[in-house]
């Protein structure tokens, strides 16, 4: 079943987390990040609403995972419950889509708890103080129905970046829902 995002308030400072990169086994944190607009992005391998969108989530990483902005993924999944959405199947899910960004395992969910995160994908934009920017969806497409071009994150992405202000009109990402233990 389809949920949206909490749309957690605008100026909320990024939640501090330390998490496993499950491809190189690296634990990446914003401090990482420290200084430079941030994007966090929950997500997973196996909802449709994430593989609908798992190539252009690929292109933003080339188009803006640089110097200028930094880019981690969370998976949060119960990976009992859903064993693709484990630290093996997240490393075959971004090798295979050609993320260059971290993808991070968040076995105690603690990160999507702490980012209010609902569904995959969910999506966090911060500017260089690490104060929330944009919350929201992708864009208006869904599975089934339009094709992927991230315009809505795109333009919160190139305002952030060219020192102007973020739409305020935010509508919320749309997706699986995060899976609990």
């Amino acid at each position: 079943m389809a949920v949206q995002s909490f749309m957690l308030p605008l100026g909320t400072v990024a939640p501090p987390f330390q998490l496993p990169d499950v491809v190189s086994g690296r634990v990446v944190s914003p401090d990482d990040f420290a200084g430079k607009p941030l994007l966090v992005i929950f997500l997973c391998a196996h909802c449709p609403y994430v593989v609908h969108v798992q190539e252009e989530l690929a292109r933003l990483g080339r188009d803006y995972s640089t110097e200028k902005l930094g880019i981690v993924s969370i998976s949060s999944n119960d990976a009992v419950t859903y064993p693709q959405d484990g630290p093996e199947g997240l490393k075959t899910f971004a090798l295979k889509n050609g993320f260059v960004f971290p993808l991070a395992y968040d076995e105690a969910q603690d990160a999507a708890r702490a980012y209010q995160a609902a569904c995959t994908p969910d999506f966090f934009l911060f500017d260089a103080s690490h104060a929330l920017v944009y919350r929201g969806q992708l864009d208006d497409s869904r599975p089934g129905k339009g094709t992927p071009n991230g315009r809505d994150l795109r333009a919160a992405i190139e305002a952030v970046l060219s020192g102007k202000p973020v739409a305020e009109t935010q509508r919320p990402s749309i997706g699986c829902s995060i899976k609990w233990k």
